[in-house]
């Protein structure tokens, strides 16, 4: 196809673009970084509207009440056991692995190593969750000391209903890492649909029969067809040869386990928030709840642009990394920082100014007034912190693609242990307010750290950063953050989900006109990066 078109075809612009959208959902569609980052953050952002409906469903069905507090405390004991047994992400270590196979030719050798680490897993896995099983009343009653009785009891038996689930997440990782190395990403994209959905099925159709069971029911559902069974299709269909063998000194074994264990052994502050303030939240009923909705919400813009931005970016920090181009993989690192840093700060005073009336969406049924109102000051305060999560991701990332697992690892897990006495101390002053100035603390310290590990070994410097580009994101950001704040203090509008949705459209379109406004202004390089990208992708 020619790069520029003739007149004749420009007519057929729109049917390219079109045919573009279709290619990028081609099941083998091998994605470019950016066209994976556009993927991902789609699929982050449907992801996101499941989860937000599934929170608008679990308050107005089951509120913010003891047994909500057990269903999101359930989930604890079934991570955890992830996280220290594999590292939390199977493919983190052996998509570097596979990467050297491919690079070498020889994919059915990688076939073999992804065979070797899934079997031996799978038994390794498979005993610790019966262990858990029957361990978990001793882990409810000791780490959720708030729980009554009766709640405890009820926390344990949801758990045992979701640890199974680990199981499926571990092989939808593993046999990922096939697609991850081909670059292609589609199967993830999907994935989190699934799981979302399955849970707000259970929900909605369950819920009369097995009450709050019926959403750890959903969460076995989605986590099988999902993670589970169309990722493994995914990974047959391009012609991945799983092998019956169990090998424990195989080299391929003993390198993922080499990379791998030290996110197994350290505690990076990124997981370990949550289980911080669940520990503590559990003193106050429907505490675990609010703050759970609270991070839920925070969760849905940070999935889009942190979290995708970081899964996009693996393979390719990867594969630069392992071409010995290290001053390409410094500059795609800060690059990649740099942007995702000014959009979060841009969103996150979009998120700080609307949060009373984001929050109130999720009003009704059993969640009340005085919920909404708790939750939304949890809400505003994690969202001064997204630009840092979101960073974090690419962060860590870059020491993974490095095959550098170990200093992230002992760094986070010195940053969680200094960062509990905070917890506690802002908990015991301020209660659950103090928990979450605490979590945005925390991620500060995590990050920063991060940055100045990778800058110090020389494998990012902390100039090669685009701060022209930052210092008009944060101009950009404070300037429609008091504009979106002067829109809510004048608009005439009733209180009430309309009148919510009523705000929310108009304060976006007065912050939208003001962040394009104020770059555009100050020659930012986002706008045109922006109208740049939503163009079709030219086809060779």
């Amino acid at each position: 196809m020619p790069s520029s078109p003739t007149p004749a075809t420009t007519p057929a612009t729109a049917p390219t673009g079109r045919r573009n959208l279709f290619a990028l959902l081609r099941p083998s569609r091998s994605h470019s970084a950016f066209s994976a980052t556009l993927l991902l953050m789609l699929s982050s952002f449907l992801s996101a509207v499941l989860g937000l409906l599934r929170v608008k469903y679990i308050n107005y069905r089951f509120g913010a009440g003891p047994a909500t507090d057990a269903y999101n405390a359930a989930f604890e004991l079934p991570d955890m056991l992830a996280y220290f047994l594999v590292g939390g992400v199977a493919s983190i270590s052996l998509v570097t692995i596979l990467n050297r196979y491919r690079a070498d030719g020889d994919e059915e050798g990688g076939d073999h190593a992804l065979s070797v680490v899934l079997n031996a897993m799978i038994l390794v896995l498979g005993a610790a969750i019966l262990l858990a099983e029957i361990l978990a009343p001793i882990y409810t009653r000791y780490k959720f000391h708030g729980f009554s009785p009766e709640n405890a009891a009820l926390c344990t038996s949801l758990t045992r209903l979701l640890l199974p689930a680990q199981l499926f997440f571990f092989i939808g990782g593993v046999v990922g890492s096939k697609l991850l190395v081909r670059k292609i990403f589609l199967y993830q994209a999907i994935t989190p649909l699934i799981y979302n959905a399955g849970i707000i099925l259970g929900a909605v159709f369950l819920s009369a029969r097995f009450g709050i069971y019926s959403l750890a029911i959903g969460v076995l559902i989605g986590v099988i067809l999902g993670p589970g069974l169309l990722t493994a299709f995914g990974a047959a269909r391009e012609g991945l040869r799983y092998r019956r063998i169990f090998n424990l000194r195989h080299p391929a074994f003993l390198e993922w386990l080499r990379l791998s264990l030290p996110l197994m052994i350290g505690v990076s502050l990124v997981t370990a928030d949550k289980w911080i303030l669940s520990f503590f939240a559990s003193y106050d009923p429907g505490g675990i709840s609010r703050i759970t909705v609270a991070k839920t919400l925070f969760n849905a813009p940070m999935g889009i642009l942190g979290q995708a931005a970081g899964a996009a970016s693996l393979p390719f920090f990867s594969s630069l990394f392992s071409q010995h181009r290290f001053a390409d993989f410094a500059s795609a690192v800060n690059r990649s920082i740099s942007r995702i840093f000014a959009v979060a700060l841009l969103a996150a005073a979009w998120m700080i100014a609307l949060a009373p009336a984001i929050v109130d969406l999720f009003r009704g049924g059993s969640f009340h007034r005085t919920d909404a109102v708790e939750t939304a000051q949890y809400f505003t305060i994690f969202a001064i912190s997204l630009a840092l999560w979101a960073a974090q991701g690419i962060y860590a990332r870059a020491f993974y693609a490095a095959g550098n697992t170990l200093t992230p690892a002992i760094a986070g897990t010195i940053i969680t242990l200094l960062s509990i006495p905070i917890y506690r101390l802002l908990f015991h002053h301020i209660g659950m307010t103090g928990l979450a100035i605490a979590s945005d603390l925390g991620i500060l310290t995590h990050t920063a750290t991060l940055a100045l590990l990778l800058h110090r070994r020389r494998l990012v410097r902390l100039s090669g950063l685009e701060g022209g580009e930052l210092a008009r994101a944060l101009l950009a950001a404070t300037i429609s953050f008091l504009g979106a704040s002067a829109c809510i203090h004048w608009l005439p509008v009733r209180h009430g989900h309309l009148g919510d949705l009523l705000t929310i459209t108009v304060v976006s379109i007065v912050w939208a006109a003001l962040c394009w406004t104020v770059l555009t202004l100050t020659g930012s390089k986002l706008p045109q990066q922006i109208r740049r990208r939503s163009a079709p992708e030219p086809h060779n």
